[in-house]
């Protein structure tokens, strides 16, 4: 199924863009404020949006204003759920912000019962405590002096995903086949520029960060962020179309989602052995069985949701 492809792609598009993400605010924002390098994001978005629209033509076929504006609202929800996702990086490394990401299924069934009138059956119910059961096993095998820092990563990640999840639905929900899908998605990436811009610009000191940053590494943050933003690109693409062409949004979340944890987890290791300060994971024995164990919860949670 093309829907299938879509999800491939948007899960490995999305596993290498939290790796980025992490690599950065470890590397080049550490106690600079993650957040701040949302402004590139906040130049680039827009300037990709024209791009696309004039590689289409300016064709706006199917789409009028209010649904344009909707559009463009999705994005910018989309980009201020941006603030508690860096917010969650600071405080925990990609393979545990991979994991408690993993909650967005059973928000996507949630939010497609109640706004798309989509149903979900009883043994749906009980996957979600399995599913929920991944993150909680991570906060409970760490050691006291470090639970409350991951107590505070955990909310910061489920803060992102109920927020990306509402963004996504509402997308969803004003979509159609009549619309020019590259012009939808257009316009969900200028309105992620717009919500990043008003983030940093709101601030004065994460403009200065960010100033601050570029001149300590000589510009080379420019690099991974330049990387980031096309493959963001990729990722909004790919997961869009997925949500969009797949039977319901439940169904296409729970394909991208039950993927997601072991790509990342297996990529991780891997970065870790061959690139140490890309992959930055802990391969202490310990660590790797706990997240082990944590990827079997999801998956056998995210099969249970398809029963």
């Amino acid at each position: 199924m093309s829907w299938l492809i879509l999800v491939a792609i948007a899960v490995i598009a999305d596993s290498l863009r939290i790796f980025i993400d992490n690599y950065s605010s470890d590397v080049y924002f550490k106690g600079r404020g993650a957040v701040s390098q949302k402004i590139f994001n906040g130049l680039a978005f827009p300037v990709v949006s024209l791009i696309i629209l004039a590689v289409t033509g300016f064709d706006f076929g199917g789409i009028d204003l209010i649904v344009g504006l909707l559009l463009g609202l999705s994005g910018f929800i989309y980009g201020i759920a941006g603030i508690p996702y860096y917010r969650a990086l600071e405080l925990d490394d990609s393979t545990n912000i991979g994991i408690f990401t993993q909650l967005s299924p059973v928000l996507y069934l949630f939010f497609g019962w109640f706004l798309l009138d989509q149903t979900f059956s009883p043994m749906q119910l009980v996957a979600f405590f399995v599913i929920l059961s991944a993150p909680f096993l991570i906060v409970f095998t760490t050691r006291k002096k470090s639970r409350k820092v991951k107590i505070k990563a955990v909310i910061n990640a489920f803060s992102y995903v109920f927020i990306a999840v509402l963004a996504n639905i509402l997308f969803v929900k004003i979509s159609n086949d009549e619309q020019n899908f590259i012009t939808t998605i257009a316009m969900v990436l200028l309105g992620m520029g717009i919500a990043d811009l008003l983030i940093v610009f709101a601030s004065l000191k994460l403009r200065r960060r960010f100033r601050e940053v570029n001149r300590r590494s000589h510009y080379k943050v420019l690099r991974p962020l330049s990387i980031n933003c096309l493959v963001r690109v990729v990722q909004q693409f790919a997961y869009r179309g997925a949500l969009i062409a797949a039977p319901t949004v439940a169904i296409a979340s729970v394909a991208s989602d039950s993927a997601e944890p072991i790509v990342i987890f297996f990529m991780g290791l891997l970065l870790t052995l061959i690139w140490p300060k890309f992959g930055r994971e802990k391969l202490q024995r310990k660590t790797v069985l706990v997240h082990l164990i944590a990827t079997i919860l999801v998956v056998v949670g995210i099969i249970l949701l398809q029963a």
